[in-house]
């Protein structure tokens, strides 16, 4: 009987302590129009090496459990936190700078002189020629730089667009929705900050997003310090304005890059340059420079072509009638057998650096880059979501940008992964405290051997005795 009693009541006790943590422990809930997808095993191949320098420009200060509350893309905080124009030189994040020289006194920024532009031309001084292996330009079609994109693999339509987000494109997105097809926006810092509404439906869509500068320059005739300016801004607010995630690809504005510009991508921003093999010239319909019915011949011409290399043409989401020439040209890409894919995850690629797609979570890796100095409060199980993910850099020039914490980044799969990793980081902390707490009542109550009492007491003091003498703790 006595055996039976104490059954009854280890199982009443257990079962107390598994009901209590759900019930202390308060995780606000939000409703959302978009999936939260679970984790995922990371592959590593496509991401930096962990001693990469982008890795260290932006450390996020909020360990994973704590979550991290973001200005909402739009607000007056978020528009403030960015550049309203061309990007001051002196007022870079430090840890950029400090990267860009580290690089420079490595030997990994070649000491290419400045093109000017001329007659609309970037021209470089004499002595120097774009054609040459040591200045490479892209502008001239050089490529011999091997960490150039130019083509997508056989069979393979790599598509993409320049330019965005702009008020026109949001016909072009609600297209490839319908047709559950996903693209690469390579969009425009600028742009970004003046449609944030427009950025955010692109990337709800789940399509990719990639670097195309901040104010969409001649990337040759700029200065180290302007390039970095350029790429730092725009993958900044790209970062912050979609829940961490780290840019693996960008695009030079009218394809003009060579090899000092490509290399302070890369080294500073583990950016990889893409350019094309295929021009519509779809921009200058609007101007007169180009026709509708011409953009659409050069696509029936391409998409009824050979297979080899695969396309990356270069198309444009500035206006209504350079949307509806990809729209027109669309059923082609299908009926001829091409395999419709985002440019930036041709190749096995992912889109971003630090996480495999815009609905997959955030790699909780210490090494993902954040530039947001934020407080955020202990308990807080704030996190950042699809539609207000942004945190105002609070760097200036002469100060670091970022945390140089070891602790691991929220992983940024949406609130409810969020709610869900505060309330175990909760819930651990709560039981190790509990345990150090009663193991001195415990150690008394057994010298006197009174467990059903024991019991009556504190439940959890009497599941305790039978744990120990079970060597269960």
């Amino acid at each position: 009987m006595a055996a039976a009693l104490r059954n009854i009541l280890l199982l009443a006790s257990f079962t107390s302590y598994l009901l209590v943590p759900s019930i202390a422990v308060y995780v606000p809930s939000e409703a959302h129009d978009h999936d939260h997808s679970v984790p995922f095993h990371v592959d590593g191949a496509w991401s930096q090496p962990d001693d990469h320098p982008v890795h260290a420009l932006f450390k996020r200060d909020a360990p994973t459990t704590d979550g991290v509350t973001y200005a909402q893309v739009g607000s007056a905080a978020w528009t403030a936190a960015y550049p309203p124009a061309k990007p001051d030189t002196t007022k870079l994040p430090q840890a950029w700078v400090d990267a860009l020289n580290a690089a420079t006194a490595a030997g990994k920024i070649p000491n290419i002189p400045v093109a000017k532009l001329v007659n609309g031309n970037p021209t470089y001084p004499a002595g120097s020629d774009p054609s040459s292996a040591t200045v490479c330009s892209t502008t001239v079609q050089c490529k011999l730089n091997p960490d150039v994109v130019w083509n997508a693999p056989d069979g393979v339509f790599a598509s993409s667009f320049d330019d965005g987000p702009l008020p026109p494109a949001t016909k072009l997105y609600a297209f490839l929705q319908q047709n559950n097809v996903h693209t690469t926006h390579f969009f425009i810092g600028e742009n970004i900050l003046q449609n944030p509404n427009v950025f955010l439906e692109a990337f709800n869509n789940g399509d990719d997003l990639a670097v195309h500068t901040w104010t969409h320059p001649y990337m040759t005739t700029l200065s180290n310090l302007d390039v970095l300016g350029e790429l730092g801004w725009t993958m900044e607010i790209i970062h912050n304005s979609s829940g961490g995630r780290v840019p693996k690809f960008w695009r030079p504005p009218y394809g003009d890059s060579d090899n000092r510009v490509i290399a302070i991508a890369k080294e500073v921003f583990g950016l990889t340059t893409v350019v094309w093999n295929n021009d519509t010239d779809d921009w200058a319909i609007v101007e007169g420079g180009q026709t509708s019915a011409k953009v659409e011949q050069l696509m029936t011409q391409w998409l009824t072509g050979p297979k080899h290399p695969g396309l990356v043409i270069l198309e444009h989401e500035l206006y209504d009638q350079t949307v509806q020439a990809f729209i027109t040209a669309f059923p082609l890409i299908k009926s001829n057998g091409w395999q419709f894919m985002s440019l930036a995850q041709m190749n096995s690629s992912s889109p971003y650096q630090n996480t495999a797609s815009a609905t997959g979570p955030v790699t909780p890796d210490p090494d993902v880059i954040v530039n947001a100095n934020l407080s955020v409060p202990p308990t807080s199980s704030a996190s950042p979501t699809l539609n207000s993910t942004s945190a105002a850099p609070t760097s200036t020039s002469g100060s670091s940008s970022g945390s140089s914490s070891s602790n691991k980044p929220a992983a940024t799969g949406g609130s409810a992964q969020q709610n869900a990793n505060a309330a175990f980081s909760i819930f651990d902390s709560a039981y190790l405290q509990f345990k150090k707490r009663i193991s001195i009542l415990t150690d008394i109550s057994l010298l006197f051997g009174f467990t059903e009492v024991l019991f009556l007491i504190h439940p959890y003091l009497f599941m305790t005795y039978y744990l120990v003498n079970l060597n269960c703790m």
